[in-house]
């Protein structure tokens, strides 16, 4: 069996995972561009796990010129197998207030101006994302939230927008008529990449506040964002924590086939494939285009 590698990338506020065990940091080259930040590369109660901060140090990094395929691609050539995103959201349910955690289990992708695939002209693939989140992923987040006491929404569906400007009113009360739980700016075309790099994924909503819709938060700003972060940033060291003491330290094959995501998805001839490209998909595709 494949040894367990947990990938955390750390969204608003989690720029660095304390707990970490014999840390090194790794800048991993990839064709694809400069990813984020170096990696962190250490143990948590001996599983190996590989940190990624977003948005880099001090958040220098916008999340429309975030290089989601180099961060991918350097996260799949560390080995992490298992991917969890921490990220920072609005929140359209009353019932999801400021500080509340969600397990995302569906996305909507609003986002215009990103690189969202690893497959282009000279190989083409078509990957499902019918549930773009890996089931047994979300068990251990719940599982882990559970042990800590840390109130989990179990279920939600995440609507990623361009950013970095907040929702418009109009653009806040379409996204709460149509059922959507949390906005955000960054978990696409994350959660794409990772499926083509056939990497499970899953992601924690934080809420910091309830968009514009809400009357009391008819104007966020980054200040009322922050103050909800600090708190949120605490409860999520320990919610990583305590997964990655519990996680198998064996990968577990995903029931909804994350991990063998492009078993039938290209579709280009292997006479019709671009050299150039399939070189730049050593790392994300070698499985499939070696064999």
């Amino acid at each position: 069996m494949t040894k367990a590698v947990l990938g955390i990338i750390g969204g608003s506020g989690i720029y660095d995972l304390p707990g970490l065990e014999n840390v090194r940091e790794e800048v991993i080259a990839s064709p694809w561009g400069v990813a984020s930040a170096p990696l962190r590369i250490g143990t948590v109660a001996g599983l190996p796990v590989v940190f990624l901060a977003r948005h880099d140090r001090g958040h220098r990094i916008s999340p429309s010129d975030i290089n989601y395929r180099a961060n991918i691609d350097v996260l799949k050539r560390a080995g992490v197998t298992d991917l969890v995103s921490l990220s920072a959201c609005g929140s359209f349910k009353e019932d999801l207030p400021p500080g509340t955690f969600v397990l995302v289990d569906q996305f909507v992708d609003r986002t215009h101006l990103r690189q969202n695939s690893f497959f282009g002209t000279g190989c083409v693939a078509h990957v499902s994302m019918a549930h773009p989140v890996s089931p047994r992923l979300r068990i251990h987040l719940a599982e882990a939230a559970a042990a800590e006491k840390i109130h989990l929404a179990r279920n939600g569906t995440y609507v990623c927008i361009e950013g970095p400007q907040f929702s418009s009113l109009a653009e806040s009360l379409t996204y709460k008529q149509l059922g959507y739980s949390v906005v955000g700016m960054t978990n696409m075309p994350e959660a794409k990449l990772a499926r083509e790099a056939e990497i499970c994924y899953a992601t924690v909503a934080m809420v910091t506040d309830f968009d514009c819709w809400h009357p009391d938060h008819d104007a966020v700003t980054v200040q009322d964002v922050i103050k909800v972060l600090s708190a949120n940033v605490e409860r999520a060291r320990r919610l990583v924590g305590r997964l990655a003491r519990d996680f198998p330290r064996e990968h577990e094959p995903c029931p909804i086939g994350s991990d063998r995501a492009l078993d039938t998805a290209l579709i280009t001839a292997p006479e019709a494939r671009d050299p150039a490209l399939l070189k730049k998909l050593d790392a994300v595709a070698g499985r499939v285009l070696r064999g």
